[in-house]
């Protein structure tokens, strides 16, 4: 099938798996391939996507929060550890988790900014900077998805405080590349950045990185559970 399957830990401590490849199928065929791709590279068993009654995926049988993302040609699924102890198919902090995902190049972005941007965003992110403004939108989609909840308004109830810096993919990275000398444990606070949801303006912290083109973003709760950096 010509398809690439990629499963990966992220600095954030959420697994994410990224499908990619099969060129040659195109729209719906294109996107159920990917599925079928994701759900046979279960570790144990084959696993099926289902969804609550507000669209939100979950797995059956598993009480691990996923999001799912896909634009043309990449699909990625984001998994945290299992919460047993909250229900989720309602909004818990230890389970607030959304991806999103969009091609670097997506110029349509600059014509529809100022729909999902506020005044104040649009002051903070250049016109001019596709990079940013791409960024931006998967900021606003993931976090969306992590609110759980229905009728939120992109430009009045998800509020980008700040955009991180695009990071590396994996917890392995090259510190050279990202203009550090020194080899830190931690990336620095500037390759994360923050969101505020909803009329409480409830934190969520924010991860994007550049995966074949495509920029991926993980919005999440500070407090929800998270993978070590070994993944798993």
């Amino acid at each position: 099938m010509d398809f690439i399957y990629w499963r990966h830990p992220t600095v954030p401590g959420i697994k994410v798996e990224e499908i990619t490849g099969g060129e040659h199928y195109r729209g719906k065929v294109w996107l159920d391939m990917a599925r079928q791709v994701y759900c046979e590279n279960g570790r144990d068993v084959y696993r099926e996507i289902g969804h609550f009654r507000n669209g939100a995926p979950f797995l059956y049988g598993e009480t691990s929060r996923i999001s799912v993302t896909h634009c043309d040609g990449f699909l990625a699924v984001a998994t945290l550890p299992p919460t047993p102890e909250v229900s989720l198919d309602a909004f818990s902090d230890r389970a607030a988790m959304g991806i999103d995902a969009e091609r670097a190049d997506r110029t349509q972005v600059l014509r529809i900014r100022e729909r999902f941007l506020s005044d104040e965003e649009l002051a903070m992110i250049p016109e001019e900077d596709l990079t940013l403004n791409v960024q931006a939108w998967t900021v606003k989609e993931a976090a969306y998805k992590a609110a759980f909840a229905e009728g939120i308004d992109f430009r009045s109830d998800i509020r980008i405080i700040w955009l991180p810096r695009l990071a590396p993919a994996v917890p392995v990275f090259d510190p050279v590349e990202f203009g550090m000398d020194n080899i830190p444990k931690e990336l620095p606070e500037k390759f994360f950045g923050e969101v505020r949801i909803g009329k409480e303006r409830v934190p969520l912290r924010v991860y994007s990185y550049l995966s074949d083109g495509f920029i991926v973003t993980l919005c999440y709760s500070p407090r929800c559970a998270k993978f070590g950096k070994a993944g798993s």
